[in-house]
């Protein structure tokens, strides 16, 4: 067992041995010897380490998650949870600057590009006539190893046209377009969704797992110039706004 194995077999304990298991793995995350992101041992390596049951550990563990300290991925073990990622409301905000902000390397990929006609189910999200031509992107934001943030975006190529022919291989299109593209108008709208099974998987999350979505448009003189649907995994995310109050 990596880390308990150098210190020699735990004595059993008299007293609460979940609580001692609860103690034990917390100090180890807060002291840093086992860092954001590192595996825990397996529950049955803990069962061998503190000569205890599967049930005391497996209550150990779930102590560990209400308390935020790490978190179960199914079929690959328990990790230390990596510090939450937060965002303002009332800004565009930056990806990569997100990721950033965790100590995280950033990376992106487009995972599904199409140039076509603005259809009916794309009328709810953007502010354009059926037939007007779009730019249907999807795309997958990674902090370091792990899928962070999956994007589905419609561009409107009759505000931006020069988005048809951009390949976004060093800003992505989010980023490309704040840089590019001057916008005079912006809506935010921000719900919980459980992931469906398309999400879920390029997330690597359970299909039914709490999300957090924010749905994004923007205008610029009126014209529609871009809408973004982004999703992130709900425990590892949150919003924050700072506001003064009206006269």
């Amino acid at each position: 067992m990596e880390g308990a194995n150098e210190a020699g077999r735990a004595p059993r304990a008299t007293a609460s041995l979940h609580q001692r298991i609860v103690a034990d793995v917390e100090g180890k995350i807060v002291s840093g010897e086992w860092p954001p992101g590192a595996r825990i041992p397996f529950e049955i390596e803990l069962c061998d380490f503190y000569g205890c049951s599967r049930m005391t550990v497996n209550k150990a563990l779930g102590r560990l998650v209400d308390a935020g300290l790490i978190e179960r991925r199914r079929k690959a073990g328990s990790f230390v949870s990596r510090p939450r990622s937060q965002a303002a409301v009332l800004e565009i905000h930056d990806i990569r600057a997100e990721v950033a902000a965790l100590g995280l390397p950033y990376r992106f990929e487009i995972t599904a590009r199409a140039r076509r006609s603005a259809r009916s189910v794309d009328l709810g999200r953007i502010d354009l006539a059926g037939g007007a031509p779009v730019l249907a992107l999807r795309c997958l934001h990674f902090a370091g190893e792990r899928p962070f943030c999956a994007e589905d975006r419609l561009i409107n190529l009759s505000a931006v046209p020069e988005a048809a022919t951009e390949p976004f291989e060093d800003l992505s299109p989010g980023a490309w377009l704040v840089a590019r593209v001057p916008w005079t108008d912006a809506q935010h709208r921000i719900g919980a969704t459980n992931a469906a099974r398309a999400v879920a998987a390029v997330l690597g999350i359970d299909v039914g797992t709490a999300c957090l979505t924010i749905e994004r448009r923007t205008w610029r003189a009126g014209e529609a110039i871009t809408s973004v649907e982004l999703t992130y995994p709900g425990a590892a995310h949150r919003l924050v706004a700072r506001f003064t109050p009206t006269s």
